[in-house]
């Protein structure tokens, strides 16, 4: 199976994932599919998991 192929079906599977499922958003999906560019809602600076993370010098 040649590398297009191959991403083909990775792209394919992870798309069925992310959109399989309960909370199944069917307007990213379609966005997703015509190549529109995806809206961010978080764009905070701070990391969540800061605080998971040890101080280095």
């Amino acid at each position: 199976m040649g590398r297009g192929r191959q991403k083909a079906k990775a792209t394919r599977v992870a798309r069925d994932l992310k959109y399989s499922g309960p909370e199944m958003d069917l307007d990213r999906l379609a966005k997703e599919l015509h190549g529109e560019a995806p809206v961010v809602t978080n764009q905070s600076e701070e990391d969540p998991y800061e605080d998971n993370y040890a101080q280095r010098a």
